[in-house]
């Protein structure tokens, strides 16, 4: 059903991206980087949160780790992992295949400023092995997010 709600959402908002699927899983930064031929940092995962009782999406550069003290400043509270079941009620996706496209539910998304150094990024299409290409600018826009700095240098403490 989910690769389903995002060929949906992207036919309707984007009819020119074409979903890339491929018959090996995807569903980690490491393999997707390896099957679409491209660095790490340019697999923009999508991770879905909690804070309070808000939950919303961040989507990252692959080669970032999330920022706890950064997304605290910026959203207000500490951020918690939403687990795969709720995930899957609020976006239609399986971890894995999480993306901002055809979500079941209204939820806000924001992009990390970490995939501006990229021209071409690809998140997930909907299953854990599909993905769409773009550029970072017309990813936020096409789902209406906003920009923020969320994010560190993978490593870093």
């Amino acid at each position: 059903m989910s690769l389903l709600t995002a060929r949906s959402f992207l036919a309707e908002h984007a009819p020119d991206l074409k979903i890339i699927e491929l018959d090996e899983s995807t569903a980690t930064v490491e393999l997707a980087a390896d099957a679409h031929g491209v660095e790490p940092g340019q697999i923009a995962k999508t991770l879905a949160f909690k804070i309070g009782e808000m939950p919303l999406l961040v989507v990252t550069s692959g080669s970032v780790r999330i920022d706890n003290a950064k997304i605290r400043d910026v959203f207000g509270g500490k951020a918690k992992m939403l687990d795969a079941e709720t995930v899957m009620e609020l976006t239609s996706h399986p971890v894995g295949g999480v993306c901002p496209f055809g979500l079941a539910a209204d939820l806000p998304v924001y992009c990390d400023t970490s995939l501006q150094r990229y021209d071409e990024v690809l998140p997930a299409a909907g299953s854990p092995n599909s993905a769409v290409r773009l550029c970072p600018m017309r990813l936020a826009e096409l789902v209406g997010a906003k920009w923020v700095d969320v994010c560190s240098p993978a490593g870093t403490p």
